[in-house]
């Protein structure tokens, strides 16, 4: 099983448990590598502002492999981590749980 297959499946699971901050930071985790993969908008063409023939222009997106999923969720981690110590330094207890929880969850597809 491919990491965002388990990343979907573990989020499936979450949601039936009602484990808001699993169910939350696999959300993000997905959302972030949906976004790694978009392409870069290109500008339009000012006498085609709809594409050829009048449509949209879909593109297809890029796909990114074990490697380029790993290195977004090892950077999703790294934020974490920048926001704990932030919390932290400030003292909110609440907070820094929440945050701690989450590396917990990204833990199992990451080495944290």
């Amino acid at each position: 099983m491919s990491v965002r297959q388990a990343l979907k499946q573990d989020l499936k699971q979450a949601v039936k448990d009602r484990d808001r901050t699993a169910a939350s930071t696999l959300k993000s985790a997905l959302a972030a590598i949906d976004n790694a993969e978009a392409v870069a908008a290109v500008e339009a063409d000012p006498d085609r502002p709809m594409g050829e023939a009048g449509l949209g222009g879909d593109v297809a997106r890029r796909e990114l492999g074990e490697d380029g999923i790993a290195a977004v969720l090892r950077s999703e981690v790294a934020e974490l981590r920048a926001a704990l110590a932030e919390y932290e330094r400030l003292g909110k207890a609440g907070k820094t749980a929440e945050l701690r929880a989450a590396l917990q969850v990204l833990g199992r597809y990451t080495a944290v």
